[in-house]
């Protein structure tokens, strides 16, 4: 009896001292997770109230520096940049604006031209840089991204520069074309010949004026705004009436085949002009008495069915070191050829944009010599699509084989126009 005593009375001063003991680890937890650990310390009590939130929601890349150049607080984009490793800012001339504005208070600002990471091209990042002291002993460096804006202004002033040299060309023309017509008064054939030169000049004017409004409105314009599903049987006819003059003068001709009932869905009039284009500039750059081919097909692709639209010469074709440069404004292969056919340098830049602006894009295949094939790679309708069967014209997924890459290969179904 005595020894049951015993054993109930130590086992209830053994749970008597568990309840106390998890009563005080309890307590201590408690205590630990309200007290504030070294680096709430370092950032939460050291920034000023509502710092943390205002540098949360800045563009710009934000880096907050203490008294002894430590990294207290840095966005995701300086991270990005580069500008923070290890806790401290990488950057020595930013370094350096920073322990100046700390000993003297004064705002600073400079444009740097930083090294681009993760690339081994020199490539430099143009940002600008500005410290301003934020409380006693804090340091605050804002840096903006010029990359992008200094680009875009670079490309303006060529464009304004090409603009300009493009328009003196035929305005100095005519304005010598005149004077020799008055000087010319008496001699009826040198007036013939001198106003017919003023036609060509006022001509190419007159194009040169209506592609720049053109790629204008392509590059200002949402082309999805007034979207619809376009036959693509009727862009290459329309492509193949507006080069039929020239090429029928030239004794070129023109054969359009591949896939039938085929639906873009875009402008209408971007899709005529890009087309229209590419068309021009095959038979603008194609001898006398060849072929000029114009195929469509459907292709799978992951994102959906596109439609690509090829159009082969069999011209003089295009360098490797030029090829990656026809897209741009005012470039031309062959500028003596070019100004020859009246060419503005515009039409492949404007084929650039509409394909972009719908989604798709241009490419080219090209052997000099041999011709050219610029493909027009276009998303396709897709309501059209839905109530359109499959037949047997569709392309297998698999089959990544260049598409009309050789100017002399057979065009299926063809339809011979003079």
């Amino acid at each position: 009896m005595d020894v049951n005593a015993a054993v109930a009375a130590a086992a209830a001063i053994a749970g008597l001292c568990t309840g106390v003991i998890a009563m005080l680890a309890f307590r201590w937890s408690e205590r630990d997770q309200t007290r504030p650990t070294r680096t709430s310390l370092h950032t939460d009590a050291v920034l000023p109230p509502g710092v943390d939130t205002v540098l949360s929601v800045l563009r710009s890349s934000a880096v907050v520096l203490d008294e002894s150049d430590s990294v207290v607080k840095a966005s995701s984009a300086a991270y990005a940049l580069g500008l923070v490793r290890g806790g401290k800012l990488a950057v020595e001339p930013m370094l350096h604006m920073a322990r100046d504005t700390r000993r003297d208070g004064e705002i600073r600002q400079v444009e740097l031209d930083l090294p681009r990471r993760g690339t081994g091209r020199g490539e430099a990042l143009a940002v600008s840089a500005r410290v301003a002291p934020l409380g006693s002993r804090l340091v605050l460096l804002l840096v903006e991204d010029l990359t992008e804006a200094r680009r875009i202004e670079a490309v303006r002033r060529d464009f304004v520069a090409n603009v300009s040299h493009e328009l003196k060309t035929p305005v100095g023309a005519l304005s010598l074309l005149s004077e020799a017509v008055m000087g010319a008064s008496d001699d009826p054939e040198a007036v013939t010949r001198f106003a017919g030169r003023m036609q060509i000049e006022a001509t190419r004017l007159t194009n040169l004026v209506q592609e720049l409004i053109d790629l204008s409105r392509v590059q200002n314009d949402n082309p999805l705004e007034d979207a619809e599903p376009v036959r693509v049987d009727e862009l290459v006819a329309e492509a193949i009436d507006r080069s039929r003059h020239p090429a029928s003068t030239k004794q070129i001709t023109m054969a359009a085949g591949g896939t039938a009932d085929l639906h873009i869905w875009g402008n209408r009039g971007q899709l005529a002009a890009a087309l229209g284009n590419l068309v021009e500039n095959a038979v603008n750059y194609s001898p006398a008495r060849t072929r000029v081919g114009i195929s469509a097909r459907r292709v799978a692709a992951p994102g959906g069915d596109h439609i690509e639209i090829a159009v082969t010469d069999q011209g003089i074709g295009i360098s490797e070191k030029d090829r990656e440069r026809v897209f741009e404004r005012f470039y031309r292969v062959d500028p003596a050829r070019s100004r020859a056919t009246g060419g503005t340098g515009l039409g492949l830049a404007i084929v650039k944009h509409v394909a972009a602006s719908h989604g798709g894009e241009v490419t080219v295949w090209s052997s000099e010599g041999q011709g050219s094939t610029f493909t027009l790679r276009l998303p396709e309708a897709g309501a059209v699509r839905d109530r359109i069967a499959t037949g047997p014209d569709r392309v297998d997924e698999d089959d990544d084989r260049p598409y009309d890459t050789d100017p002399n290969a057979e065009i299926p179904a063809p339809e011979v126009l003079p």
